[in-house]
């Protein structure tokens, strides 16, 4: 029964692929006109004002976007990593779960935009505004905001090791449960009795000053509400289907001209796959480069030596499957079950494991720099990359949790 059952996988993964082969993640018409020339696109802007642009998942790495008018645009998922948008305006633009590490947002305008779980690791902000905007369980982690704006944004849940933010605007930002303030550097930044600190309570004159940071009295203001981000349904570019969770279809890249196949190496790239079930498929070598795995069901599947290169594998059930040497660079498992896995030799470089499940994982000599391990949770059977037995002194330095299990 085994083979037939794998038969059956094959077949579905390749219907899968097969429907909807034109089908794209953003407006390539936009996106063409966006990498052409920004004096261009800003004029489209300028005729159309109304319209909101699908720049969903779109490739925008090393790009030079100075000065693009980017407000109230989607760009949920968008690689924007290493691009250039100094003086850009992104005022309530979607970028939930986008990658824009190590990017130059000087004088950006950001405000009422939607960041979160955006990475912005590394980013060069000084001087950008981000009022009002939603940064929840965003990665600020060493980025360069001096004299930044965040005034009432919300920073719930972020990321803020070593971050530099002098001179910095906090009056009521919230900052409830951000991760790594006490190494942030708020030298001359401003906070005040709306500001709210990672354990609930409002920042005071005590606390500010503890900071080398100033304090300053305002009003008491309401907690501030954020409007839901825009969605790619607004614009006027139309999809196979509403949502990402509905299409059943591959995204081809402007810069990449073959489909997918299925051949002698499985080859899933790019393809959507939510809620598939793949438990205990042979799937070695497959190659799943950008693929969209949210919630798929992969327990005791053999993905040894898989390319999971910044797959998206949100709330995916791994348990017990075989992942060494897999390459999983940028990939996204927040809250994904990977107990009892074995993740041997494999790449964890960036990514993102955010409340997931670890418990008996053996992780011994993957690569794991950069990896957020916030709220994951590790047991005394993980075994670390070192070769050693987890510990709640290893996890709380992570920002995870431990779980002790008694052996039998």
């Amino acid at each position: 029964m085994k083979p037939i059952k794998h038969k059956v996988i094959t077949l579905f993964l390749g219907l899968a692929l097969s429907t909807c082969q034109t089908a794209f993640a953003y407006d390539p018409e936009a996106l063409s006109t966006l990498k052409k020339s920004i004096s261009e696109w800003n004029s489209m802007r300028v005729a159309r004002p109304e319209e909101t642009f699908d720049l969903e998942e779109a490739e925008l790495e090393d790009a030079s976007l100075t000065g693009a008018n980017l407000s109230k645009t989607v760009l949920i998922n968008a690689e924007l990593s290493g691009s250039t948008l100094d003086r850009a305006d992104l005022k309530e633009a979607n970028l939930t779960m986008a990658l824009i590490k190590k990017a130059n947002l000087k004088m950006s305008d950001l405000s009422g935009a939607c960041l979160v779980k955006a990475n912005l690791n590394g980013s060069f902000m000084k001087g950008a505004k981000f009022t009002g905007a939603n940064l929840q369980e965003a990665n600020l982690r060493w980025v360069m905001a001096e004299n930044t704006d965040f005034s009432r944004a919300n920073l719930a849940n972020a990321t803020l090791f070593e971050a530099n933010f002098t001179g910095a605007n906090l009056c009521g930002a919230n900052l409830l449960g951000a991760h790594f303030l006490q190494q942030v550097n708020l030298d001359g930044a401003k906070l005040s009795n709306n500001t709210i600190l990672p354990s609930g309570e409002k920042a005071t004159s005590q606390w500010s000053t503890l900071h080398n940071a100033q304090f300053v009295n305002e009003g008491e203001s309401a907690p501030i509400t954020y409007a839901p981000p825009l969605s790619a349904g607004a614009s006027g570019h139309e999809k196979s289907s509403a949502t990402l969770n509905e299409r059943v279809s591959e995204k081809p890249r402007s810069d990449r001209k073959k489909q997918s196949r299925i051949s002698g190496k499985s080859n899933f790239e790019n393809g959507s796959l939510n809620n598939a079930v793949m438990a205990g498929a042979d799937l070695h070598n497959a190659n799943f480069h950008r693929a969209d795995l949210k919630l798929a069901h992969l327990q005791g599947a053999n993905l040894q030596g898989a390319n999971l290169d910044r797959a998206f594998l949100k709330g995916a059930d791994l348990s017990k499957s075989n992942l060494s040497n897999a390459l999983l660079y940028r990939a996204t498992l927040a809250d994904a079950n990977l107990s009892n896995a074995n993740l041997e030799k494999a790449s964890l470089f960036e990514a993102d494991l955010e409340g997931a499940n670890l418990e008996g994982t053996n992780l011994k000599d993957a690569n794991i720099t950069d990896a957020n391990f916030n709220n994951a949770t590790f047991s005394s059977r993980t075994t670390l990359p070192s070769g050693k037995q987890a510990t709640s002194s290893w996890a709380t330095l992570k920002g995870a949790k431990f779980r002790e299990i008694k052996q039998e």
